[in-house]
């Protein structure tokens, strides 16, 4: 890599990314408290994870201006591990988790995104603007005019400011100004400080405090593999989304061992599992970061920010986090999707509407997108199914030819065995012409071999042509029809 890339890559703007950074990093730290209170354990453990995670990942990530931190999904996995065997536990989960998650980036399973749809993508960032969205009412709601006139005032400055400049971003200038008002005036609302206490001191490197056995495996293994499948499914649903939002590519496979990475550093570290987050990394793209600095800043910064300020940032009124965090979910949510229920087809249309309706249900984001990718998967095969045809004619010579077009899989294997006639008047041969055919699986293979065998088994020579190399490939690799000896079994049909 020349310079001009590395420059690219890690500071495109440094004043951008760093006050991008900033606005990160203070968002950060009501929500690694929360999810250290889901989890239940003390919020020095997300603040930690969050730290790490957010800087190991700057370099280690595949998905420059990402942000990577304790998140709420992970958290959810954690909690019987935690109340049922300990802390140390979690850490070393954690651990597993970042080796597992290596092993997934060496084996090139970040390829596996491929097979995600656009419907399902576009149903998995709809269902998490309304869970970001559905996750502020609790600091908003019956908690008092002041704070709907802070929450209000907060997104006038959001939307407003940049009309004005934009030389800083709204999100901090917003922050910055409410806090000063809520401490000038002493208004008795939610802050920071009131969802637990801040650590003072640094992280340590140390051994997780659990005995190195087999039994300490079999515990965690379980949830280190959710957690790792949980991790690189928001992980790579996130860079892909922000692939979109700043037209640049990323690497996933790197993603997955850079997430590893950073989960093994975790660990070591005292903190919990972590992930992307959509909402941050939104955050981030929306007040400039487009970098690594940005993201390493991020972490920084919030270490910074708890160990030495941490008296001032706990004084951050809630109000002014939650109208960043109601822009986030707006900025979030594609509301062009809406528009296109009508024009899209409507397969596409129902499984994002399903993608949504499961996530926003189960608030599983790993399920929501499981579901969507498997409806896809059902309506694509149900579509293939509609170009195959077998169409015959019959010779003067008394020899039928069955023409075959399409594709034959395991969802058009019974159709292609019910189009040939086995038992026809002087019939003395027959022709299979596949040359507009391609088999896929085992199913279609078996469904040949069925076909010529029991043409055989009714003294009918079959003679198959136009067979493309790949079929031929599978034919040959577990065909029968083909083999010295092959019959048809009588029982079959």
């Amino acid at each position: 890599m020349n310079l001009a890339q590395l420059r690219s890559e890690w500071v495109p703007n440094v004043t951008r990314e760093l006050l991008a950074g900033t606005v990160v990093a203070l968002a950060l730290i009501p929500e690694a408290i929360a999810f250290s209170i889901i989890a239940g354990v003390d919020p020095k453990v997300g603040l930690y994870a969050s730290f790490c995670i957010a800087v190991v990942t700057a370099f280690a990530g595949g998905r420059p201006a990402m942000i990577s931190a304790a998140t709420g999904a992970m958290a959810l996995l954690m909690v019987g591990l935690v109340k049922d065997h300990g802390v140390g536990y979690l850490f070393a989960a954690t651990i597993l988790t970042g080796l597992l998650q290596i092993a997934a980036g060496a084996l090139r399973l970040g390829n596996l995104m491929r097979f995600v749809s656009r419907s399902v993508v576009t149903g998995f960032v709809n269902a998490l603007a309304i869970l970001i969205f559905l996750a502020q009412m609790p600091e908003l709601l019956c908690q008092g005019t002041t704070v709907y006139v802070m929450t209000a005032v907060g997104l006038g400055i959001i939307y407003g400011l940049p009309y004005l400049t934009k030389a800083v971003p709204s999100p901090l200038v917003t922050i910055v100004l409410l806090t000063a008002v809520s401490m000038y005036l002493g208004l008795g609302i939610h802050k920071v400080g009131d969802m637990g206490a801040l650590p003072s001191e640094l992280p340590w490197v140390a051994l997780p405090q659990v005995p190195f056995t087999l039994d300490t495996l079999r515990i965690i293994l379980p949830v280190s593999l959710t957690l790792t499948m949980v991790g690189l499914l928001e992980s790579l649903m996130t860079a892909a989304i922000v692939d979109e939002m700043t037209d640049t590519t990323s690497n996933k496979n790197r993603e997955c061992a850079g997430q590893g990475v950073a989960n093994i550093a975790s660990g070591f570290l005292g903190g919990m599992a972590g992930c992307a987050m959509i909402g941050q990394s939104v955050i981030n793209v929306s007040s400039g970061g487009r970098g690594r600095l940005s993201t390493l800043w991020a972490g920084a910064f919030l270490l910074f920010l708890i160990v030495a300020l941490g008296r001032y940032v706990a004084q951050i009124p809630m109000a002014a986090l939650v109208a960043v965090m109601i822009m986030v979910a707006i900025n979030t949510f594609q509301w062009k999707s809406l528009g296109t229920l009508v024009t899209h087809p409507k397969a596409s249309s129902f499984v994002m509407l399903g993608t949504v309706a499961v996530v926003v249900a189960t608030h599983d984001l790993a399920k929501g997108v499981l579901f969507g990718v498997v409806l896809s998967g059902l309506f694509f095969a149900h579509k293939v199914t509609k170009f195959f045809a077998v169409q015959s004619s019959r010779s003067e010579g008394d020899v039928r030819t069955y023409q075959v077009t399409g594709q034959i899989f395991f969802a058009t294997a019974e159709a292609f065995h019910a189009a040939f006639v086995f038992r026809e008047e002087a019939l003395k041969g027959v022709v299979i012409d596949l040359q507009a055919a391609h088999f896929w699986d085992i199913s279609a293979i078996n469904a040949l071999d069925r076909v010529v065998l029991k043409f055989r088994h009714h003294g009918i020579a079959v003679d198959v042509v136009g067979m493309n190399a790949a079929t031929a490939t599978m034919v040959e690799r577990v065909g029968t029809h083909d083999k010295p000896g092959a019959t048809f079994a009588v029982g079959g049909h």
